[in-house]
Parts: C-alpha cells; sequence; structure tokens
C-alpha cells in the first residue's frame, strides 16, 4: 500500500449532499489550494452522505468534489480515501479520479510517522455491537448486488432516508468511546507513532502515555477542521482560506530514543 508523503493533510466527515452549500465551496477552496502545497491528502470517511456506483451513474451531489480530485490527480498529488460507514461502496469511480479507495484500516508512513488511520465505525465494544451486525449485511457482495438492481433515484432515496440518524447523531460520549479504543490500540501497538480516526465528528489531538499520538480531524460537516502532519510534528488547524492558518492545536513528535 502506498505511503502518504509530508506535507500530509488529513479530513473527514464532510458529508457532501447533505451538507450546506458553503461546507462544500469551503471544500472545494481547501482542495484548490493543496497542489504545492501538500505532499499528499486523506480523506478518512463519509466524504460522501451517500455514495454508490452504479454501472453508468454515480449520484450527482459529488460531481464537483470529483472535478476537483482529478484536478488533484493531475497535479500529481496522492489522495487515499477510507471508506466511512456512508460511503464505504467505492470503487472504479474514484480510481478514475486518482483517489486510492481503502475499505478498511490504512496502516503505512504517514507524513513521516508510522501511522494507521481508520473511520472508526464500529469499534466501541458496547455501544457499536448493534451496528457491526448490520454493517456485515450492509457490506455483504450479494446485499451490494441486490442493492444495485434498484433503480437508482430509489436507491439514493432510501439510502438517503436511512442515514439521517447517523447523520444527526451527535455522540453522548462527546468522542471519549474512540478515544479509548485509541488509547488501547496504541499500548499494544507501540510501532504505532500515530493513529487517526474518524466518525465521532469531535476534533482531537492528544499524547498518550507511552508517547505515541491520538488525532482526529474533526467535521467539516460542523467546522472546517484538518491535520497537517509533517516529520516534526502534527498539527490540528482550521480552514480560513489558506493552508498555512494558524494552529488550533500542535504535537512535537518525540524523539525516538537510540537503542541501547
Amino acid at each position: 500500500m502506498p505511503d502518504a508523503p509530508a506535507p500530509s493533510y488529513v479530513i473527514s466527515d464532510i458529508h457532501l449532499g447533505h451538507a450546506p452549500s458553503e461546507v462544500e465551496r469551503a471544500l472545494l477552496g481547501f482542495l484548490r489550494a493543496l497542489p504545492g502545497r501538500a505532499g499528499s491528502l486523506v480523506i478518512n470517511g463519509d466524504l460522501f452522505e451517500f455514495w454508490f456506483e452504479w454501472k453508468r451513474v454515480v449520484p450527482r451531489s459529488g460531481v464537483r468534489a470529483l472535478a476537483a480530485l482529478m484536478d488533484l490527480r493531475d497535479a500529481q498529488l496522492p489522495v487515499t480515501m477510507i471508506a466511512g460507514n456512508h460511503d464505504c461502496w467505492g470503487g472504479e469511480v474514484l480510481r478514475d479520479a486518482g483517489v486510492t479507495f481503502v475499505d478498511g484500516p490504512w496502516t503505512g508512513t504517514l507524513g513521516g510517522w508510522r501511522a494507521r488511520v481508520e473511520h472508526g465505525d464500529g469499534l466501541r465494544a458496547k455501544e457499536d455491537r448493534g451496528y457491526r451486525a448490520l454493517r456485515r449485511v450492509l457490506r455483504n457482495r450479494l446485499a451490494i448486488r441486490a442493492f444495485r438492481s434498484i433503480h437508482p433515484d430509489w436507491a439514493t432515496r432510501l439510502a438517503m432516508g436511512s442515514s439521517q440518524t447517523s447523520r444527526t447523531y451527535q455522540p453522548r460520549d462527546e468522542g471519549r468511546g474512540l478515544r479509548e479504543v485509541a488509547r488501547e490500540t496504541l499500548a499494544s501497538d507501540r510501532a504505532l507513532d500515530l493513529l487517526i480516526y474518524g466518525h465521532s465528528h469531535v476534533a482531537a489531538l492528544e499524547r498518550m502515555p507511552g508517547g505515541n499520538v491520538y488525532a482526529n480531524a474533526g467535521s467539516w460537516l460542523d467546522a472546517p477542521t484538518y491535520l497537517l502532519v509533517t516529520p516534526e510534528r502534527i498539527a490540528l488547524r482550521e480552514w480560513r482560506g489558506s493552508t498555512e492558518g494558524p494552529d488550533l492545536h500542535a504535537l512535537d513528535r518525540v524523539a525516538q530514543k537510540p537503542l541501547p
């Protein structure tokens, strides 16, 4: 799996198709500002409120974002997209737009850090138990084939209606559940420098007891925050019309201890 060169930008949870037009405009401005500035872009799930690829049809709410991603492809900027719970059915169209689509966690070197990036849906042991059962059905090949047989207009209406609960859901734990999963994961895998989740819509940047870092880019649906990762540091920023905006929070990378 290809690495994500520095400086690497990470965004998540935009929900195009539901997000207001100003959110889409901000995203497009951000994407157009990346060539010449970024080494890579990682989209950590739920770029779209609903995404599905029929043989010749895709949801029209994604057209402008697809065009912007194609411009990044033409600028030779690597783009990786992690499947979210709203857009886990990516395929040929996204690949044609230059996107490396990953259905599951991504592990590699991100901005110079040994990192794992995962959307975060279904990871909490008790709270997400019911969703995990539903997820197995939604991602089943036979279920996907059956859904593809429905006319796109009807299928989109059905999907948008069923997504309303998770779209409007704000985590009662304010992201603490995913933070605890991150703490346990980083404690069990000290080879990781950085673990990034999305999904909770709660931005986070925290150094864990072992010195490694948990981060969440937050949700562009709520506020246009993103992560900027370089070999020396990781920063949480808010898009204000420039990729050089001030840090909301930042952590320097902990120097590696020499071997005895």
